[in-house]
């Protein structure tokens, strides 16, 4: 009997050790509000290593469940740490969310986001990341300055 408890106890662990592990790994809003800040900063004081950092996988801009990428005002990404390919597309306003019955184009979203009023949250649908699920995406959207340029980073719900 003390076998089949302790053995019970254990599997009980093994399941919630990911599970902590997982809720402790996502970021909160407030950080990647902080993140996108000091992404700004970088950019702001130097342009060319703001975006060497942002494109970088294993940089600070890419933290537990979430990253920076960086876009410019005609809609073109020029940073994106885990899909850099974006970089070679060239205007990204063609392209909507993945919500099937009201698509959002959020890259017009984003642009005016930053455009009118500096920052703010955006929600849309999109794919997890190495699935084909489609999920619920709240993405912090923020202006460089007064420049051409947003920052952005999000989570999925």
């Amino acid at each position: 009997m003390k076998k089949w408890i302790l053995a019970l106890v254990l599997l009980q662990a093994c399941l919630l050790v990911p599970a902590i592990a997982m809720a402790e790994e996502s970021a909160t809003r407030a950080e990647i509000i902080e993140m996108c800040k000091k992404a700004e900063q970088l950019l702001l004081t130097n342009k060319e290593a703001g975006i060497s950092e942002i494109a970088n996988p294993k940089g600070q801009f890419v933290t537990k469940n979430t990253y920076v990428f960086l876009m410019d005002f005609d809609g073109n990404m020029l940073a994106h740490p885990m899909v850099p390919q974006l970089t070679e597309k060239g205007p990204l306003f063609h392209v909507s969310d993945k919500n099937k019955e009201k698509p959002k184009m959020i890259f017009v979203d984003f642009v005016n986001i930053a455009r009118n009023n500096g920052e703010g949250w955006i929600w849309y649908k999109w794919t997890l990341p190495n699935s084909r699920e489609v999920s619920d995406k709240f993405t912090y959207i923020r202006r460089v300055g007064y420049t051409n340029l947003l920052v952005g980073a999000g989570i999925y719900k």
